[in-house]
């Protein structure tokens, strides 16, 4: 397999729109056959999410109202970087307390997910928390989530009959679960240093 046939290269970008979570670029491309394309980009500064998995096997989820889909949605603590270039194993923290006011003694890295790569650059760095203690919940004043937990067997039914939809909980779930069942071979408190991917944004400078 020859990558190279398939690269599109960046030539120039022009900025449509800074807003407070992305900015949106048109950005002129050779396609691998020589010809020029557009493409419209959505720049993000990326997030992080986290599994929290007691020693019992409950998974901690929120459920909010997202109204850019018009629906409820369970979801695992998430949320964006503060800046561009955050560490996002800290975010990772911070997010988890702030939503459910759970602390973790061990985080292992899952994945770091490119969530739409057809138009946009966002990551999420993905984690699985164990060793869990309870603290107090101190969301942003435009955050409103009822927390839950639930056993992780019942969390991936909900995966699987189409209960919950969003992509990074459903990637998260699944890749839990399978750790859950190879327990043996990769142990949970493995620790897991972030290893953000470069991609074509990295050489933008532009976060």
């Amino acid at each position: 397999m020859n990558d190279k046939a398939l690269e599109e290269v960046f030539v120039s970008s022009e900025e449509l729109f800074k807003g407070v979570l992305i900015n949106v670029e048109h950005w002129q491309v050779l396609l691998p056959n020589g010809k020029p394309a557009l493409r419209e980009i959505v720049r993000h500064r990326g997030a992080a999410a986290v599994v929290p998995l007691d020693d019992a096997g409950n998974v901690t989820m929120v459920r909010q109202h997202r109204i850019a889909v018009g629906r409820f949605t369970w979801e695992i603590p998430a949320g964006k970087l503060d800046y561009a270039g955050e560490d996002m194993l800290e975010c990772a923290r911070r997010e988890l307390e702030e939503e459910t006011g759970l602390n973790a003694e061990n985080y292992r890295l899952l994945t770091v997910m490119d969530t739409t790569p057809g138009f946009c650059n966002e990551q999420i760095g993905i984690y699985l928390a164990t060793g869990l203690s309870q603290r107090v919940a101190h969301t942003d004043p435009d955050e409103f989530l009822h927390v839950r937990a639930f056993p992780l067997t019942e969390a991936i039914q909900m995966v699987m009959s189409g209960e919950i939809h969003d992509s990074k909980t459903i990637a998260g779930l699944l890749m839990a679960a399978q750790l859950q069942n190879c327990a043996a071979v990769a142990p949970f408190d493995q620790p897991a240093p972030i290893q953000r991917q470069s991609g074509a944004f990295s050489s933008r400078g532009k976060e």
